[in-house]
């Protein structure tokens, strides 16, 4: 099922990490008549904020049930262990899991990894949220592997991080229930995958070109082209007069010309 009929806004929800304030901006310019609300989310609640419909679309942290979701993967992020600015690892510029091995590692439970075996010794707790995480890792009692938008988007003056070159990878996408796929979701693809108001071929955009086309024929219906005519046999007019005088006029008097005079 697609929609037609627009709705009085168009509800963006987005996980804590990805800013979307360039697509928002672009919407506005394009749409100013349809206001678009932003809903920020934790991670593991945005497929059930599209499932309830209570969004028409959202940035989410692949993988999503692709039995009911489309996606749109636009990035993979870069992952990190958060540290102490003094902790022994800052002086790497980049870690393996291994160095992590004798160190405490939080897994908190909005943890956007899905761990086979998490790194590291567990810590004393698994802390309900990543910024709480966060908190315990200020304190000096352990570290945090997060994708690098949670580390900048959390960051404290007293933390550092750096890059874990073996470990998972978060990926990012646009998703939306498939059988939901309205034009304004087509509209907001467009934004999304880069296209410019001319080349957007998003289904409103196709739908204005079929009316103007409807409209264009219907205006011309009642104009018959030329030539459509049927065929009577006659040669036009003014070309079988220009031929008689070619061949009557013209010819005569150039043969009276020519014709010698008697008796000369």
């Amino acid at each position: 099922m697609t929609g037609s009929d627009e709705s009085p806004s168009f509800r963006l929800a987005y996980v804590p990490g990805v800013t979307p304030a360039k697509w928002a901006r672009i919407w506005q310019e394009r749409r100013p008549g349809v206001p678009l609300t932003l809903l920020q989310v934790p991670a593991a609640d945005a497929p059930g904020l599209l499932r309830a419909e209570e969004a028409d679309a959202a940035f989410v942290r692949l993988p999503v049930d692709r039995t009911f979701f489309s996606a749109i993967p636009l990035y993979t992020e870069t992952t990190v262990v958060v540290v102490p600015k003094d902790h022994l690892i800052t002086a790497a510029d980049e870690v393996t899991l291994a160095d992590l091995a004798d160190e405490v590692v939080f897994h908190p439970l909005d943890d956007v990894f899905d761990w086979a075996a998490p790194p590291g010794e567990p810590g004393f707790e698994r802390p309900a949220t990543t910024p709480d995480a966060i908190e315990l890792v200020a304190a000096g009692v352990g570290l945090l592997i997060v994708p690098q938008s949670l580390a900048r988007l959390y960051h404290r003056r007293d933390l550092t991080y750096r890059p874990v070159t073996d470990a998972p990878r978060s990926g990012v996408a646009l998703s939306w229930p498939e059988e939901a796929t309205t034009d304004l979701v087509e509209d907001f693809i467009g934004i999304v995958r880069g296209r410019t108001v001319n080349s957007s071929r998003g289904r409103t955009a196709e739908k204005r070109e079929a009316e103007k086309g409807r409209g264009r024929a219907q205006q011309g219906g009642g104009r018959q082209k030329p030539g459509t005519g049927k065929s009577t046999g006659a040669k036009p007019a003014s070309r079988t007069a220009a031929r008689g005088r070619a061949g009557s006029g013209g010819g005569g008097k150039a043969a009276k010309r020519g014709r010698p005079r008697r008796g000369s």
